[in-house]
């Protein structure tokens, strides 16, 4: 049974002094209810004594009555939008009720009681007919407020052009859908009917809107309908499914729209009804992931959170994603004014109740992250803060051991110090075999923090996964300025691939490996499978109404330093261990020991101390046995034939300071 908490409670009780109208007619309704029971019971002819029964059991009756909606939420319903999965809360409290009034009519024996001791009949009787009052009284209001919407709509509709529209699945997702736009005054759609691949469906109706046959007949629908645009709903979609009715779209060919994410109507980005041109992240699209929801409500639930990097791309959707398991407190660590402001915002808008804590801050300066770590006290720390740009990096390599490297390593030992539970740092597929600066960097802070995991009680985890769609400095927004300015698109190599995820896929698995965490694992997400760059270049041009080679060129640039045609994310599959969870892996890679991090550490302060980019770039690939980094700046290194991840029983070389 659903308790509503004391919130929700709260404005159930504003309800009333708004809604005095409803609560009269639901107080009439139970009355009537329960005297009407009580003339069925004794056929209509009600003598005194039983008639002054009934009065003195009503007020106690109907109190139980009211008492029952108000626990399981009946109030919280709006009536306009009533529907089967609200009728189960009336059904609810019809039980409760009846259970309640059944009990103290069997059980309770003392003479105080007996006059709210009701006949067992009428009490059947009572409850059947007073919850199914209310619940007409609801549906009816339902039905009146829909037919003056319609009329409104179809008076709208007279002086409004709308869009004539298929809709693609008649499912779940596509019949909420259409109920939202259906009727509405504003709504821009004239909805003419479903296509359904599931051919039970062909002949049948959702929300009044028939199923007019399958994919197959989509061409044809179009040309009698003079339909404008086809809207893909399909339940559960994944890439392939949307590819697949954009295709025969085009061919038609006739403008396709999709109905926005669960994941973005889940967290309220939009509402359902929002439709939206088709994007990259939906053709990209996999099987949603499922969380233990129960595993993260325990790591996070009612604890101070610490977000670094809070406003990039990962950061700021990890602290949406952390917000919805009400933290006890929500701190914001950014060195960005603008950016924090935006995603503070943000938060406060959609997250009422969560107590956020905006702090402008730069995580390599120790003092400042002292006095953050001294006065919250956080429980847990997601370090998403990186500089993590790949030719950037190669043309400033010591901003990257600054960044990367160093402030790592200082706010895991702050966190080790201040008693932090846990440390989830954010890293990168560009960590194996790294052939960038960046790459190498990442791989450098793995290794730190799997030392700190030995030296404190916090426990220490790494989470490597590949490129996020839309993440800053990727190159889908790049693609999509260069489309937006008519220009060629750039890309390195026709044959270069890369691992994709969505930024919310990507944040979700980053939340559930830190729940997993025991301290000094290096966590591997399953990417799926590699996407070549140049067809995902060719479908943001498609995907822009424009076709590729036409309209907008694709240039091959060469690759450039630091740069792999293949990213990995492991080295062979038998050196991933698996996880609880189907898309969380563990890396089967050696720790180095406290003596070689120390050494390694104290080489690259040195080379920061004095800008020496050549021995950076020397230490990398000194220090890391499987590294490629070029120590020319101005030539990409060949890929080692052989290269390796440092394995469990392999040992790197040393270097003396």
């Amino acid at each position: 049974m659903r308790i509503l908490p004391a919130s929700i409670r709260s404005e159930e009780r504003l309800w009333f002094l708004r809604r005095p109208f409803q609560l009269l007619v639901d107080i009439t309704v139970l009355c009537a209810a329960f005297f009407l029971a009580y003339l069925l019971r004794f056929e209509f002819e009600l003598e005194e004594y039983y008639f002054d029964n009934a009065l003195n059991q009503l007020p106690f009756v109907v109190f139980v009555q009211f008492a029952s909606l108000f626990v399981v939420g009946a109030y919280s319903i709006i009536w306009r939008y009533v529907s089967l999965e609200d009728i189960k809360a009336f059904l609810k409290a019809a039980l409760i009720s009846g259970v309640i009034l059944i009990l103290i009519r069997l059980l309770v024996s003392s003479e105080q009681f007996s006059r709210w001791q009701v006949p067992l009949s009428i009490i059947l009787m009572d409850t059947g007919l007073a919850f199914a009052g209310l619940l007409t009284i609801r549906i009816l209001r339902r039905f009146v407020y829909e037919t003056s919407e319609k009329r409104t709509f179809r008076l709208s509709k007279r002086r409004l052009k709308r869009k004539t529209t298929l809709f693609v699945g008649a499912g779940r997702i596509g019949a909420l859908a259409v109920r939202d736009i259906v009727g509405r005054a504003d709504a821009e759609l004239d909805v003419k009917g479903f296509i359904d691949d599931d051919r039970r469906k062909k002949g049948g109706s959702v929300s009044g809107i028939k199923v007019l046959g399958t994919t197959d007949d989509l061409a044809r629908l179009v040309d009698e309908l003079n339909v404008e645009q086809v809207v893909i709903a399909i339940d559960g979609a994944q890439g392939k499914d949307i590819r697949r009715v954009l295709d025969v779209c085009r061919e038609i060919p006739v403008k396709a729209q999709i109905v926005p994410s669960l994941h973005e109507i889940i967290h309220g980005r939009v509402q359902i009804s929002r439709i939206r041109d088709v994007q990259i992240e939906d053709l990209l699209g996999r099987e949603a992931i499922q969380l233990d929801d129960e595993n993260l409500h325990e790591f996070l639930s009612e604890k101070t959170i610490m977000v670094t990097g809070a406003g990039g791309s990962i950061g700021s959707e990890l602290v949406r994603q952390v917000a919805e398991f009400n933290p006890k407190l929500l701190l914001l660590v950014e060195r960005n004014e603008f950016v924090l402001f935006q995603i503070e915002r943000e938060l406060a808008k959609h997250f009422l109740e969560t107590k956020l804590v905006p702090l402008i801050a730069d995580i390599g300066d120790a003092p400042r992250m002292r006095e953050i770590f001294a006065e919250y006290k956080p429980a847990v720390v997601f370090h998403a803060a990186a500089h993590k740009h790949v030719s950037l990096m190669e043309i400033n390599p010591t901003e990257a051991i600054k960044n990367n490297i160093l402030a790592t390593k200082m706010l895991g030992e702050l966190a080790g110090e201040f008693a932090v539970k846990d440390f989830v740092l954010v890293s990168t597929d560009k960590a194996v075999n790294p052939t960038s600066v960046m790459g190498a960097s990442k791989r450098i802070a793995e290794i730190v923090l799997q030392d700190l995991n030995r030296n404190y009680q916090t426990k220490y985890v790494a989470v490597r996964f590949g490129n996020v769609l839309g993440s800053a400095g990727s190159v889908v927004p790049i693609f999509r300025e260069q489309i937006l300015n008519g220009e060629a698109i750039t890309i390195t190599d026709k044959e270069m691939t890369r691992y994709f995820m969505t930024i919310p896929e990507a944040s979700a698995l980053v939340l559930q490996a830190g729940a997993l965490g025991t301290g000094g694992e290096i966590f591997i997400l399953d990417m799926g499978k590699p996407i070549k760059i140049l067809d995902l270049a060719e479908d943001m041009i498609r995907l822009s109404g424009l076709q590729p080679y036409e309209d907008i060129d694709i240039v091959f640039t060469g690759i450039r330093k630091g740069e792999k045609l293949f990213e990995e994310l492991e080295i062979t599959g038998e050196n991933l261990l698996k996880t609880t969870h189907p898309k969380i892996f563990i890396g089967k890679i050696a720790t180095y020991s406290g003596e070689e991090v120390a050494n390694i550490l104290s080489n690259f302060r040195q080379a920061v101390v004095g800008n020496d980019q050549a021995k950076i770039r020397h230490l990398f690939n000194h220090f890391l046995p499987e590294a490629q980094i070029s120590e020319d700046k101005t030539k990409p290194l060949a890929a080692k034939a052989a290269s390796s991840e440092k394995l469990i029983g392999t040992q790197p070389s040393t270097l003396e300071t």
